[in-house]
């Protein structure tokens, strides 16, 4: 599973700059007649899909592998007051495991 930074990186990587360097070079191609346009463009979309596949594995499996809960806020006076409810046991939970907490509004919130 690839998290963190080097998630970060590869994302930016499948989102930004593979398509931005593919449409740059097609461009330059078509206008300065540089080589092989369609077998550079080609392979860095072949490598931006591969890329894409394995973070969305990646992230599928990390998103599975979570534990999960809401975060509910209310209004107490002037203050506002979180609770959680968790959907599991919070004896359950690992040690230095990531819990994803959806928030929602009290009804006094």
């Amino acid at each position: 599973m690839i998290t963190g930074k080097t998630y970060d990186v590869l994302k930016f990587l499948a989102m930004v700059a593979f398509p931005a360097l593919g449409t740059l070079y097609f461009t330059l191609a078509a206008i300065w007649g540089l080589p092989a346009a369609e077998q550079v463009v080609g392979t860095i979309v072949a490598i931006d899909t591969f890329l894409g596949i394995i973070l969305q594995i990646s992230s599928s499996k990390f998103t599975n592998n979570m534990s999960g809960g809401t975060i509910v806020v209310n209004d107490v006076g002037d203050k506002k007051v979180l609770s959680l409810e968790l959907d599991e046991d919070p004896d359950a939970i690992e040690p230095g495991k990531a819990v994803l907490f959806k928030v929602k509004k009290g009804p006094s919130g």
